[in-house]
């Protein structure tokens, strides 16, 4: 089993030795070299100690989460956000292909994010700095798909729709290009639906955008690519209602 050297960096003495024990007690792959409340001093312990997992907090005085990994840059690690952050905050994590825990810890993601944390690649600069805007309340344009070699970052409005494949979802593209994503559709929903995206029926998730034609009487979508998608019943009134299509 991989040893992983991790850090714990959180204003709260509570929520480190929390955290600690929660580790210690669920995740025998995880060794904990360090738990700091202020992050001037864990800036100079991660430099020194070079862990392969850091568990960040996100508000902190003096230094955020966001400023310390800034110095820090390029990031030799994984990341773990541990956040008390809204729900409309925690989809900027999900866009940017981020994980996150939310305080309280529970034991179980935990025991998650840890052992993705084994596989995942570290994040980039682009994530990060993207992350960073949505927190702000900048616009999003783009979305991080989990890839093979590690990120991909696909314009939104490039995405045509999307479609549930079993436990995956395929993205359809404008160019032709389909990204296999292993999320569920109503993960990718969750993501996708309050940024120019509906669910219309149990396998679609469609860009309104990307609508050529509606034919009321079959209850069809035929998208800018070609592609014609079934709505659902219940789906069909709400769409026209909602975007007042003639």
């Amino acid at each position: 089993m991989t040893t992983l050297r991790t850090l714990i960096v959180d204003d709260e003495p509570d929520a480190v030795n929390l955290l600690r024990l929660q580790l210690q007690q669920h995740c025998p792959q995880v060794q904990v070299v360090g738990g700091f409340t202020d992050s001037t001093r864990a800036l100079e312990e991660i430099e020194i100690l070079q862990p392969d997992l850091l568990f960040l907090d996100v508000e902190m005085p003096v230094m955020n989460g966001f400023e310390l990994l800034e110095k820090l840059a390029p990031i030799q690690f994984s990341i773990v956000f541990v956040t008390a952050y809204n729900q409309f905050a925690l989809k900027a994590f999900k866009f940017n292909a981020l994980d996150f825990l939310v305080k309280p810890v529970d034991t179980q993601e935990l025991m998650e994010a840890v052992d993705k944390a084994e596989r995942q690649h570290k994040p980039t600069a682009t994530q990060l700095s993207q992350l960073q805007k949505q927190l702000r309340g900048e616009p999003v344009t783009r979305i991080a798909i989990p890839a093979q070699n590690g990120v991909s970052f696909i314009d939104l409005n490039d995405i045509v729709y999307a479609e549930a494949s079993n436990n995956y979802s395929k993205l359809f593209l404008k160019d032709g290009n389909q990204f296999l994503v292993s999320k569920t559709l109503k993960d990718v929903q969750e993501v996708l639906e309050e940024e120019h995206f509906l669910r219309v029926h149990r396998q679609y998730i469609i860009n309104l955008n990307h609508v050529k034609q509606l034919n009321r009487n079959e209850g069809i979508l035929t998208m800018v690519n070609g592609d014609r998608l079934p709505i659902a019943r219940n789906q069909k009134e709400r769409l026209i209602e909602r975007y007042r299509w003639l």
